[in-house]
């Protein structure tokens, strides 16, 4: 058999790539399809954190992002190889409407091939919180951002274009199979291993009227898309999978910036009034870093600097559980394995502030889902007249305060957790 096609039949080259993305589909779909029950699983109330569905999801979502990009790079060398190659006519061009749908959807199908694996890909790179993909290629891509906007435009495309690509496989399949059971020619029989004496097809043109129904569909889906609402972040799921999953349905980009604050009324006396400040963490997933930060919180602080190294004041923070924004994590890092922030939607720091020989520190308790641990937060300041600028950080134990207990090594969800403060507060007049 010739590796090359000719007018009437398909050579090795291109029924290999025909076959092998068949392969490469019909592997993607259904991995994709448990990985998203796994997902919803693992977000739903009820769920008891069992390690073993997590690393079953997170296995299954690796599998698929996987083969997904396998399928992106069959697609264009399939491309690539057909652009050089004669194209075999259809065998009955003169059956004006089934040419036109047989064309449309082999436009459909190509298009959909690049497509779909694209914007799943640059939804995975968007999104912090994943299922690897294993190519040695890294998790990101260039010029993509970690961003919860591109993550949910990228999602909800993902997702429609996914129904698309199904769609046009099975209009494809359906006219491969009506050809060979019901009109009994050549058509199937031109992508099979062999098929020798294949009947010539007649002359014929081509024109661009497929291609422009092809565009009009995926028009017609990209704006059926918008009108539903998908492009927010559609909950299709990607690979997010612990104290998460492709949580990614709605997750929140954590990327570093300011988080708002919830400014306290400062005490009588030595009163500081917070103005801005973050108040961020870092977990380490599957060996990556996914940083976060929590929106709201309020510090309560009393202090005054003193010459030598001693005690130099109060302090209370008052933190917003729900208020944390983890990637595509967030939601699950609400669950009961994790926060419980249904139950328990605050964390209590109080400490007595040191000023030491160099730096500060806050020496004290640490109370997160009712379990009250000591923690010492060694920081830096900068005193300019009434305002004060103060930067710190300490690691803590999750398992110190039974989040992710059901994780209870570090194979998927690292046990230490890197929380990082800085801030901007004013001395009150009084």
């Amino acid at each position: 058999m010739s590796r090359s096609n000719t007018f009437s039949s398909y050579g090795s080259v291109a029924k290999g790539f025909h076959w092998l993305t068949v392969l490469l589909i019909f592997s993607a779909f259904p991995l994709g399809y448990f990985a998203n029950e796994l997902a919803h699983q693992i977000q739903s109330p009820g769920f008891d954190g069992s390690q073993t569905v997590i690393e079953r999801a997170t296995l299954l979502f690796s599998l698929h992002k996987t083969v997904g990009v396998a399928v992106f790079f069959t697609a264009l060398l399939r491309i690539f190889w057909a652009l050089s190659q004669p194209k075999p006519g259809l065998l009955h061009p003169d059956r004006k409407a089934e040419a036109l749908a047989a064309e449309t959807v082999h436009w459909l199908l190509y298009g959909s091939l690049v497509a779909v694996p694209l914007t799943g890909w640059i939804h995975h790179a968007a999104t912090t919180g994943f299922a690897p993909i294993w190519w040695p290629f890294g998790q990101s891509l260039p010029f993509v951002a970690k961003s919860e906007h591109v993550a949910g435009l990228f999602g909800g495309l993902h997702w429609l274009l996914v129904w698309t690509l199904a769609a046009a496989l099975g209009l494809h399949i359906a006219g491969a199979l009506k050809h060979h059971v019901i009109d009994r020619d050549a058509t199937l029989r031109r992508m099979l291993p062999g098929g020798g004496g294949l009947p010539n097809p007649p002359a014929q043109a081509h024109n661009l009227l497929p291609l422009l129904a092809a565009l009009a569909v995926w028009g017609a889906v990209l704006g059926g898309g918008a009108a539903i609402g998908v492009y927010g972040g559609h909950d299709h799921s990607h690979g997010q999978s612990h104290a998460q999953s492709d949580g990614q349905s709605d997750g929140h980009a954590a990327e570093g910036a300011a988080a708002p604050v919830a400014a306290a009324a400062p005490p009588a006396g030595s009163g500081w009034a917070v103005q801005s400040g973050t108040l961020g963490i870092a977990v380490t997933q599957m060996g990556s870093v996914i940083n976060g930060s929590f929106g709201e919180w309020a510090a309560v602080i009393s202090f005054e600097d003193p010459a030598a190294p001693g005690p130099a004041g109060k302090v209370e923070v008052t933190i917003a559980i729900p208020s944390l924004e983890l990637g595509s994590v967030a939601g699950q890092a609400m669950g009961a394995d994790y926060f419980d922030s249904a139950r328990f939607p605050t964390a209590l720091f109080t400490a007595e502030i040191e000023k030491l020989a160099e730096g500060y520190q806050a020496t004290g308790t640490l109370t997160i889902k009712g379990q009250a641990v000591p923690a010492t937060l060694p920081f830096d300041l900068d005193l300019t007249g009434d305002t004060a600028v103060m930067s710190g950080g300490l690691t803590l134990n999750r398992l110190d305060f039974g989040v992710g207990k059901s994780l209870a090594d570090e194979s998927s969800l690292a046990f230490a957790v890197d929380v990082m403060v800085e801030l901007e507060a004013q001395r009150q007049q009084q």
